[in-house]
């Protein structure tokens, strides 16, 4: 890739200043107007919930069997369009809402991270975490940053994308290698993170629906890739710094502000003074909560312990712990900042959390009636057992399988870019496949969400794409769709080949990929 400085109004790789999509803007152009012709999630959901019905008449009529490999009984599908059938779907739409697994598990912890965020407080410490930072660990810093802006969902594509071009503009640097640096770890790396976040009960539940097609007892905990995740987040952040200061900069070149280019001072990149102290009080009320939390599980004997000293009462209670140690800093610094001046602010701030979640509320009644009624059909099951015995016929081993699966999840992702509506659909099939082959469900998971998480940023299909190109045109007006692809494919690439290793080298090692969640079934 070239060296050379290019003139601002030039974007990367584009000699002629017109922002042509070159072979791979061309091919994401593509994948653009394919993708626009496919329905919005909830339409998706909708006809696969219809189709659901229509598959088992046809299946039942058909004869279609399985032998189940556990229990030696043989399964056969449920025709759901029968009168039986439409009554069970009628008179339990309401029970199979309300009983959705991520359904409560997602409200509860968006009410935490929702206050927390609307108080001033995710954004502030994400702008003083990356502000403090020495120059020379700026771009891991960014990557980490963007990583770590997950807990807040959505503001890391507001907060810290735009700051990354404004840190890399103030040091003489590339904006829109900064820019690219913070959408590679807020996006790219989305999966990946120090803690538990709202995507692991979330996706979780989806899980253990799937899980229960094939066995009705097993449980899958949002912890269950904690240890692969936490581990993930070195990797991508190792990759990102890589990717940005050998390859994406060097080809950018040197940046010259353009003649409309003006600095906004109103914008500081540094949490003010008031802000700061409230950032240490935040900090300090947060520590202390974690504090009692952790006496309440690790002594011997602790209140979430059950009486065998095992910790499911914890994992029980993880959600409403996680909301109230955002719920903390979050109230501590908006009343200190005065965000938060009476108590109907906190009432506002949590309504207006739940508002936003009204879009997810509405996917998940048609979801909860989808997985229902996939799970009554037993289709999900015949097609689980039907999958693995073509994997044993094909005599694919582990590994071709878990990349076959990152690979499916990734394509995927360039046109359905909701991470729950992919995996509502992908996990009754995936999950009990995997589990006929012995398998566990979090090595299934963890193997979607690699795919899930690193094409984000080579898909114009995400939400915020137009968002970060706006943010792009600032510092380089004429910036095309094709090249932010180009600047981003590097991350895209890089991020999955090492990510797809590091889950080969830790099956192979057998680690376990989350507290008590193994990589095999119990035999």
């Amino acid at each position: 890739m070239s060296q050379t400085s290019k003139p601002q109004s030039e974007p990367a790789g584009n000699p002629n200043g017109t922002a042509k999509p070159g072979l791979i803007g061309r091919f994401l152009n593509t994948v653009e107007r394919i993708g626009n012709l496919l329905p919005d999630p909830l339409v998706l959901f909708v006809l696969m919930m219809a189709a659901v019905p229509v598959a088992s008449a046809i299946a039942s009529w058909s004869g279609w069997t399985r032998i189940h490999p556990v229990t030696g009984e043989t399964v056969a599908a449920v025709n759901l369009l029968n009168a039986e059938g439409i009554t069970r779907m009628l008179t339990t739409a309401v029970g199979n809402f309300t009983s959705f697994p991520p359904l409560g598990i997602v409200l509860v912890a968006m009410l935490g991270i929702g206050l927390a965020e609307r108080s001033g407080f995710l954004a502030a410490a994400l702008r003083g975490f990356v502000a403090v930072v020495p120059k020379p660990l700026l771009t891991g810093a960014l990557v980490l940053g963007g990583v770590l802006s997950n807990l807040a969902v959505d503001a890391g594509y507001v907060v810290l994308v735009p700051m990354g071009a404004v840190l890399f503009a103030g040091v003489g640097r590339h904006p829109l290698a900064g820019m690219a640096a913070a959408f590679a770890g807020v996006s790219g790396g989305f999966s990946a993170n120090l803690v538990i976040t709202s995507l692991d009960p979330l996706l979780a539940g989806f899980t253990n629906a799937a899980a229960h097609l094939f066995d009705p007892g097993y449980h899958v905990e949002p912890t269950g890739n904690f240890y692969f995740m936490l581990a993930s987040t070195a990797l991508i952040v190792g990759a990102g710094w890589f990717v940005t200061e050998r390859i994406v900069e060097p080809r950018l070149g040197k940046w010259t502000p353009p003649e409309s280019f003006s600095d906004d001072p109103g914008s500081p990149v540094a949490p003010g003074a008031t802000e700061r102290r409230a950032l240490a009080a935040a900090f300090a009320a947060a520590g202390i909560a974690a504090a009692i939390v952790i006496l309440l599980f690790v002594p011997e004997g602790a209140m979430l312990r059950d009486e065998e000293g095992g910790l499911k009462p914890f994992y029980d209670a993880l959600i409403p712990l996680l909301a109230v140690l955002f719920i903390i800093p979050g109230l501590v610094f908006g009343i200190l900042t005065r965000t938060i001046r009476r108590a109907a602010d906190i009432s506002r701030m949590l309504s207006e959390t739940m508002a936003g979640m009204g879009g997810y509320l509405v996917l998940a009644f048609v979801a909860s009636q989808f997985v229902a009624y996939f799970q009554w059909s037993n289709l999900g099951l015949l097609v689980a057992l039907a999958g693995a015995d073509v994997l044993r016929s094909s005599g694919a081993g582990p590994i071709p399988l878990l990349l076959g699966i990152i690979a499916l999840s990734g394509t995927v992702n360039l046109f359905v870019g909701s991470a729950s509506a992919k995996w509502g659909l992908m996990a009754p099939v995936l999950v009990p496949m995997m589990m006929a082959l012995g398998f566990s469900p979090e090595l299934a998971q963890a193997a979607f969400r690699i795919g899930d998480s690193t094409t984000n940023i080579i898909t114009p299909l995400l939400p915020y794409f137009p968002i970060i190109l706006a943010f792009g045109q600032r510092y380089v007006p004429n910036l095309g769709l094709g090249t932010l692809v180009s600047i981003m494919l590097p991350y895209s690439v890089a991020f999955s080949i090492a990510w797809a290793v590091q889950l080969i080298v830790w099956f192979t090692l057998g680690w376990p990929l989350g507290p008590g969640a193994p990589l095999m079934l119990p035999q």
